[in-house]
């Protein structure tokens, strides 16, 4: 299982990612650093990942669930409703290709505020 550590203001998260050709590329672009947006309660920033929507891609999603918005080339965290959700669901602004899953309650993301630093970097291995 790949793994990331997400920091954002003074969150930080792991996550693991799926084995998807998005969260591929992903991996083989850390480490990334950009500045947070936020969209309701969703985090998105631009990554230098640049792929198409996969067949898998779709709109809602899950709390504590990543993705990667093909339009903005973005990195998404979801925690909660978005301005697009209906009723309680957390609906992206469009399809996302799904990349993983933080580990633990993704609504401490709840705590950054638009502008602040995210990183994204591998997680080092139990060993090394």
């Amino acid at each position: 299982m790949r793994t990331i550590i997400i920091t954002a203001g003074s969150v930080t998260a792991r996550a693991e990612l799926n084995d998807s050709p998005t969260a591929t590329a992903l991996w083989e672009a850390l480490p990334i650093a950009a500045r947070a947006n936020t969209w309701g309660d969703e985090i998105y920033f631009g990554i230098p990942v640049h792929t198409d929507e996969e067949p898998g891609a779709r709109e809602v999603v899950t709390v504590g669930e990543i993705g990667y918005w093909p339009p903005g080339h973005a990195f998404c965290i979801f925690f909660g409703r978005t301005p697009a959700s209906r009723g309680s669901e957390i609906r992206a602004a469009s399809a996302i290709n799904p990349l993983g899953t933080i580990v633990g309650d993704a609504r401490v993301f709840k705590q950054v505020r638009d502008g602040e630093k995210v990183t994204i970097a591998k997680a080092e291995e139990p060993g090394k």
